[in-house]
């Protein structure tokens, strides 16, 4: 039986020996796109040929790119898979033959696809508004599921209308804003084999730039060499760049414009009337361009371009002169001669000057032309920006014209000149004629002639009386003749002034009078006055005549004497004649008389001293339309027998607190004519003390000051609360409000004190004229009861029993004394006695008796101590 096994194993392991076996390794298998792997087919037999067919069938050669075979050995053969595509995907086959025996094997090859981002750029731009889609283009096998993330966030499609997942796993934002800017993850999943994988994408919102001119419209001079700024203000995401075009015309910095680093303020340098006109900013970015349009106006001053002078002849029917202006706005032009200005219309009521304008030119015209037309005319030209001025000059040729004083007046052997002024153009020549002859002649040397341009003098020394007459002077030029007679008249002695008033003094008196009717054809030089006592000799004195001498003062006089005065006036010829003489009579001399007394003692002592000064004036104040403005009245008092020289004023503010007067703060003196009655004070300071004085001084001295104090008004710019003194009360008011409120607040502590504890002023009162109970009644019969009651270790309480006899004061002197706080609560023999001050006592009725209970929950005190 043993045998018979045997065998059959044997034979089957003969048979087994004869056949081929193939196994690839491994049996299946998986590959990634463009992932390489390898397969091992191994034979278990002899095998001469080992042979790789692909999924078509086909034998894979050895030359194959993509798949390699390789026969190791005879026993193995390798196939290897290199960047395997999907095509790879199929069943590949091994064979193994010899002779007429073969085997096979087969693997099962699959090819899927990872996941791959096959285009998901970042960043991703696009421009605000736009309808953004987000590229993710995934590929794998089986096809991936797209998830969109935001922030850390899933975006949730269902709840934001704005997002939507496209079929090809887009991302859209409709209407994206620069808020949807950031990061966003685009995340796949193939759930088969759990693979994931994410790619993070930025997201960029341009925005379209925004642009706003500072000025729409910029104002420029031109011809002045300044410059004109243009600026813009762009807006946008990226940074837009800015640019500027005239004209179409990109403008670049150069020697004509310049630009800011950014590109927003164009300067147009040296700005010319060509350079008006729109020019254009525009910005740039990624989203787009806007544009904005800045005008700039240039403006021209004036200019007059043409302006000639001109020439013209006396009684030429007229002469026109024209000025041109260029300008913009367009120049107005006016005219003006000496202190006249002409414009558009006629111009006198003669009609004879006329201005007419059209557009940039301007036509003065001068009809019946005189010699006084001549002269400068001045042309202007004026717009809103500036104005230009020319001068022309306009010249009128005329025949001479005599001009001067016709009578002259001089003495034997006194020189005088003889003046011919002439008006001529051209220039005249002057000849001097005396009866037909010229001058000077052969036989004269008393005579001399000097020329200037305009003027020719005859000097003649007359010698006689012959010399005196008339003369005549002859001018000529080309525009004709003319001639004018002089006289040379012999001059006289002025004739007597007119004494008007003669205002004595004590020692001085004071001769108002008026000029000679007659000069005598020659100035006066000097005025003599003379002066004496009734029948004795003149005294005199002269005094050097002007024009505003009306008053001549008398001095060295005797008071309370009569005088005679008289007046002559002296001019070159000699003295003229005494005016009649007039009487006046010197005031007596001024007593001023002081009286000092001194205190206590009623003794007065009396001097008696005489004084040439003046008296002090007495003074008034008057408040000007403006508060810090000040008039200062005086009226004169004795002028100490001597006339006024003047008045002296001096002011200062006063300290309000100190009332120290220091020469320091007087303000700078001022000195008034003697006919002054007062003096104005300006830009004194508000709501201030001042105090004035005013001496008045004549030839002996000087006055007493007369003194006013006043008090200027409150600023009207100044908050009333605010002001010094404002409230208007005095520091008498001010002291005795501030009493009253120190007394109220005292009786209001005092009545607080009354009521609550029980002291104080109030109380005091109350104790002691009122019968109240004092505030320590209660306490000190508290403390005599404890006393008591620890005295006798009595555990019943301490009864005191009144009647209303001891509540009934003691009337008629029959009762007990009235006690206070310091009598005593009982006798020495321990009986309680009566305390009408106790605290809270009840008024009893008629025959009521008052039960007052002391509780024993006194505490415990030493036996030692004394009643309370």
């Amino acid at each position: 039986m043993l045998q018979i096994r045997d065998l059959i194993w044997g034979l089957l392991f003969i048979g087994c020996a004869a056949a081929i076996q193939v196994e690839i390794t491994p049996r299946q298998g998986e590959i990634s796109v463009g992932e390489s792997k390898f397969f091992l087919c191994e034979v278990v037999g002899d095998a001469k040929d080992i042979d790789w067919y692909d999924p078509s069938g086909e034998k894979i050669l050895p030359n194959r790119p993509d798949i390699f075979v390789n026969r190791g050995d005879e026993t193995m053969s390798t196939l290897t898979i290199y960047h395997a595509n999907v095509d790879s995907a199929g069943i590949y086959k091994c064979v193994a033959k010899n002779g007429d025996k073969e085997a096979q094997a087969t693997v099962q090859v699959k090819i899927f696809q990872k996941i791959t981002f096959a285009s998901a750029p970042s960043p991703q731009e696009f421009n605000e508004g736009d309808d953004a889609d987000i590229v993710c283009n995934v590929v794998s096998s089986p096809p991936p599921t797209i998830i969109w993330k935001h922030k850390g966030s899933k975006i949730q499609v269902d709840k934001d209308v704005r997002y939507k997942i496209m079929d090809n796993g887009h991302l859209q934002i409709r209407g994206i804003k620069k808020i949807d800017e950031g990061m966003y993850n685009c995340e796949a999943r193939v759930m088969a084999r759990g693979e994931i994988d994410f790619k993070m994408i930025k997201v960029v919102v341009n925005v379209l730039p925004t642009i706003r001119a500072r000025l729409s419209e910029v104002n420029a001079t031109a011809d002045i060499g300044r410059s004109a700024l243009l600026a813009c203000d762009a807006d946008g995401f990226p940074e837009p760049t800015v640019t500027w075009a005239h004209n179409n015309i990109v403008l670049e910095t150069g020697d004509k414009y310049s630009l800011n680093e950014d590109g927003s303020e164009l300067v147009i340098k040296d700005v010319k009337k060509v350079d008006e006109g729109d020019y254009t900013c525009i910005a740039k970015n990624k989203a787009g361009e806007k544009a904005e349009e800045v005008s700039l106006n240039v403006f021209v001053q004036p200019k007059i371009t043409y302006l000639n002078n001109q020439t013209a002849s006396e009684f030429d029917e007229q002469v026109t002169l024209t000025c041109e202006a260029l300008g913009d706005p367009t120049p107005t032009i006016s005219w003006s001669f000496e202190n006249r200005v002409f414009t558009e219309g006629e111009q006198s009521l003669d009609r004879n000057i006329v201005v007419r304008s059209h557009a940039r030119v301007s036509s003065l015209t001068l009809k019946n032309v005189v010699f006084t037309y001549a002269g400068y005319y001045l042309c202007i030209a004026s717009n809103s920006i500036g104005q230009d001025s020319q001068h022309m000059y306009l010249e009128v040729r005329y025949a001479p014209k005599i001009q001067g004083q016709v009578t002259v007046y001089t003495w034997e052997g006194n020189a005088a000149n003889i003046s011919c002024e002439v008006e001529a153009h051209p220039g005249a020549s002057v000849v001097w004629f005396r009866d037909g002859l010229q001058l000077p002649s052969a036989n004269t040397t008393n005579m001399k002639i000097y020329n200037t341009q305009t003027v020719s003098y005859l000097e003649i020394k007359p010698e006689s009386q012959n010399d005196f007459g008339s003369y005549n002077c002859t001018a000529t030029n080309v525009m004709g003749t003319d001639s004018k007679e002089f006289l040379l008249i012999q001059a006289e002695v002025p004739s007597s002034p007119d004494i008007q008033q003669v205002e004595p003094f004590s020692s001085t008196a004071v001769v108002a009078f008026e000029e000679p009717d007659s000069m005598g054809g020659v100035p006066i030089l000097k005025y003599k006055v003379e002066w004496r006592l009734p029948g004795q000799d003149w005294t005199g004195s002269e005094h050097n005549a002007n024009d505003e001498m009306t008053t001549i003062t008398i001095v060295g006089l005797k008071p309370e004497t009569t005088y005679e005065v008289k007046m002559s006036a002296i001019n070159g010829k000699g003295e003229g004649e005494s005016s009649p003489a007039r009487t006046f009579k010197t005031e007596p001399v001024q007593y001023s008389f002081t009286i000092s007394a001194e205190i206590p003692t009623t003794i007065a002592a009396t001097t008696m001293a005489i004084k040439g000064e003046p008296s002090a004036p007495v003074l008034e104040v008057k408040v000007q339309d403006r508060g810090n403005t000040l008039k200062v009245n005086w009226i004169k008092q004795d002028d100490g027998g001597s006339p006024i020289k003047h008045y002296l004023v001096r002011y200062k503010a006063v300290s309000i607190l100190s009332k120290e007067k220091h020469v320091s703060d007087w303000k700078p003196e001022i000195r008034l004519p003697h006919n002054s009655e007062y003096v104005t004070l300006n830009g004194l300071d508000w709501n201030t003390e001042y105090e004035v004085y005013v001496v008045a001084e004549n030839q002996q001295g000087k006055s007493e000051p007369a003194v006013i104090s006043f008090r200027t008004a409150t600023d009207p710019t100044t908050i009333p609360d605010a002001m010094d003194g404002g409230s208007g009360l005095g520091t008498g008011a001010i002291v005795g409000i501030l009493i009253v409120v120190f007394f109220l607040l005292l009786v209001g502590v005092d009545v607080t004190c009354y009521f609550l504890n029980k002291c104080g002023l109030l109380m005091c009162i109350a104790v002691n004229f009122c019968g109240k109970a004092g505030p320590g009644a209660k306490n000190k019969d508290i403390e005599e009861g404890k006393a008591a009651f620890t005295k006798d270790e009595s555990k019943e309480p301490i009864v005191e029993v009144r009647t209303e006899e001891e509540h009934t004061p003691n009337q008629g002197g029959g009762g007990p004394t009235e006690p206070n706080e310091t009598t005593p609560l009982t006798e020495p023999d321990g009986k309680t006695v009566k305390d009408d001050n106790t605290k809270g006592q009840t008024e009893v009725k008629n025959t009521t008796d008052e039960v007052k209970t002391v509780p024993n929950e006194a505490p415990q005190t030493n036996g030692n101590e004394s009643k309370a």
